[in-house]
């Protein structure tokens, strides 16, 4: 039951929040801060070991976390001297991660089941599990739809559901084997490097509570509905503190 949580980034979308404090830190509730709410709710689920993949700002979170006793975890850490993003900071700790882990952005509020993806990867045997959400875009316009210089169709201001990932999937530590230490490398390039390799990531359909703190209004928007959510995130002994 081992997390790595991604907490290296510079926030940029999160500006003017992020200038002084690493995005996982910034306060939700006046009380807690996301990084907080995530260990707390990975400790309630039984995950043991957590490594948090730091790089802008990391004293910061390395003096709030510490060890990770406060939350029953044992915490280490890897640094990024620059950034490697989402999968890059795994390859120098590979020979340190169990088989299969779990791995997640560090600005994440959702009532997410943890545990139940990463043994849904088990189960799978896939070499990567994506949570995923639905989100809907309304296109605010009449589409066309064309072939031979004529219009076939038309559907008038459509609605258009598509599953995303939530920054949340479980890992086999053999996916990541044969990739060099040091290198760059995001979760879009592992995901089309699996699907050229006809080995397709498992997917962990989601419907419930996840918001990515990644802007402005979305930070806002978790602050003003923290007190309907927060018996949603927190675990019950939090909930009720």
């Amino acid at each position: 039951m081992h997390v790595v949580i991604l907490a290296g980034g510079k926030g940029v979308r999160l500006r003017p929040y992020t200038s002084a404090l690493p995005k996982p830190l910034v306060p939700i509730g006046e009380e807690y801060a996301i990084l907080d709410i995530i260990l707390q709710q990975l400790t309630s689920q039984g995950f043991t070991r957590a490594t948090l993949a730091v790089g802008h700002l990391s004293p910061l979170i390395r003096a709030f976390v510490g060890d990770g006793s406060r939350w029953g975890l044992a915490v280490d850490y890897t640094e990024e001297v620059t950034p490697l993003s989402t999968i890059g900071p795994l390859f120098a700790i590979r020979d340190q991660l169990p088989e299969r882990f779990l791995v997640m952005n560090g600005d994440v509020l959702t009532t997410l089941n943890y545990a139940d993806l990463l043994a849904r990867h088990v189960e799978s045997d896939a070499p990567l599990t994506v949570a995923t959400a639905p989100r809907v875009v309304k296109i605010d316009f009449g589409v066309l739809e064309a072939s031979g210089g004529r219009i076939v169709g038309f559907r008038e201001k459509p609605l258009l559901s598509y599953q995303v990932s939530m920054g949340v999937y479980a890992l086999s530590r053999k996916t990541i084997a044969h990739y060099p230490d040091g290198m760059p490398f995001g979760f879009d390039e592992l995901v089309l490097d699996l699907l050229a390799q006809d080995t397709p990531p498992g997917v962990y359909e989601f419907d419930g509570y996840w918001l990515d703190i990644g802007r402005p209004d979305d930070y806002d928007e978790a602050n003003a509905r923290f007190d309907e959510i927060r018996p949603l995130l927190l675990p019950s002994r939090e909930a009720v503190r």
